[in-house]
């Protein structure tokens, strides 16, 4: 693996910490703001929904950027963001700077996934990717508990000074690290790269991506209230269980990531039926306290060990548009982590409780298994029709060109191999 992807990830570790960390942080936010805990609750939405729009937005505009200047540009806005946030005097404020945050987040997710997976061979995206979700998992791990602890010993504005040195160390890291890649010979066409979503599989994907993380963050964005006022934990038990949950995450990557290579839609299936059951024995158990934290370590591990097979699942269809491919995947996500929370503070309005939250990611989990089977059975019908659908000039950034069986076709989706064929060449593609 090149150094420059360990840096990327490096970076995520920072973004992931400001997505994720309001998990721990919505009650002191709430009283501090004024507002009720599902409202505090949209200032996850709000991060989610800039994702969303920022991803394809940025993706566009930075179509033609070289990729470094667009990587220091977009992770110095962040750290700019994070600082308007703990400074912020209202609630207003605050959404509005989660907003600005998250457009920064969304086009660094696009352009550095991009990056990461132009620079590995085809066979190899989803350890690649892998990679830079670890470093998701890592501030799963250590930041955002460590959020939730500055939080409570310190006041909830202290969590986004934290967040912003930790961005300004990223950004050292890009600006050393990674190094001034020349723009491509023939540069990329927005046109071109737009065609991927003439594909079903294309949206398929889409689908299962936002289903499987609306399902979990459906849950998670409320496991502070459903652990101190369903399982009866104190205040203090927060962090460390959100550190377990990133623990979790951790070894759900790792080892989603050493086999989704070769076993993409076995991960998608299992990772999400054991999501599903996991929720609703979340939502049936909650009350007890060591069944809710060992679910919530379990949820973790079954969350992140799909992650690298939904990122490279994306890739490997939209193959003829790698940075657009890269902003549909964030934006996907993030669809699903704005639609979640969303949901979840709906039921909880409703005045079916926090233990609601899970009742409600488990049906969403369990529509993205029937979606995954959908797309498994078109992916075997399209193999049984004549072989995988592949592009030339599959690389929008390059125009090297890469064959695989014997359908090809100039801008069309790549649906590679669940297992990637021998007759795949793995083609180094540098920006």
């Amino acid at each position: 693996m090149p150094l420059s992807v360990y840096v990327l990830g490096l970076a995520v570790f920072a973004l992931g910490t400001s997505e994720f960390m309001l998990s721990g942080l919505l009650p002191p936010i709430a009283e501090d703001m004024d507002v009720s805990i599902p409202r505090a609750g949209l200032l996850i939405s709000a991060f989610a929904i800039g994702m969303v729009v920022g991803a394809p937005l940025l993706a566009v505009a930075t179509l033609r950027l070289p990729r470094r200047t667009t990587l220091v540009t977009l992770i110095t806005v962040f750290g700019f963001g994070q600082i308007a946030g703990a400074l912020a005097p209202s609630y207003g404020v605050l959404f509005a700077s989660r907003i600005v945050s998250a457009l920064a987040c969304a086009g660094f997710w696009a352009v550095g996934a991009a990056v990461a997976v132009a620079m590995v061979p085809v066979n190899a995206r989803a350890r690649a990717l892998a990679i830079m979700i670890g470093g998701l998992s890592i501030a799963n791990v250590l930041g955002v508990p460590a959020g939730a602890f500055l939080g409570e010993h310190f006041g909830w504005r202290s969590a986004f000074w934290a967040v912003a040195g930790a961005s300004a160390v990223a950004l050292a890291g890009v600006v050393a690290l990674v190094p001034a890649i020349p723009l491509p010979e023939r540069r990329p066409r927005l046109g071109d790269e737009a065609r991927i979503y003439r594909e079903p599989q294309v949206w398929l994907t889409i689908t299962v991506v936002a289903l499987s993380a609306g399902g979990v963050f459906c849950a998670f964005s409320y496991l502070a209230p459903l652990l101190t006022d369903v399982a009866g934990l104190d205040d203090g038990w927060v962090p460390p269980v959100l550190a377990l949950f990133g623990v979790g995450a951790l070894i759900g990557t790792a080892v989603g990531g050493r086999i989704a290579d070769a076993h993409l839609f076995g991960v998608l299936l299992s990772g999400l039926a054991a999501s599903t059951v996991l929720l609703v024995a979340l939502a049936l158990l909650a009350e007890y306290a060591v069944a809710a934290v060992l679910l919530s370590f379990l949820l973790g591990v079954s969350c992140f060990y799909t992650a690298p097979a939904l990122n490279a699942r994306l890739f490997n269809v939209a193959g003829a548009a790698p940075t657009l491919a890269g902003a549909t995947t964030t934006a996907a996500f993030n669809l699903g982590n704005s639609g979640g929370p969303w949901i979840g503070g709906t039921v909880i309005d409703a005045g079916f409780g926090f233990t609601s939250t899970a009742w409600a990611g488990g049906a969403i989990t369990a529509a993205a298994i029937g979606t995954t089977a959908v797309s498994l059975r078109l992916h075997r019908r399209t193999r049984e029709n004549g072989g995988s659908r592949v592009v030339t000039g599959a690389t929008a950034e390059t125009g090297t060109t890469v064959e695989s069986g014997p359908t090809v076709e100039t801008g069309a989706a790549v649906d590679t191999a669940a297992d990637p064929s021998p007759a795949v060449n793995p083609v180094r593609r540098d920006l």
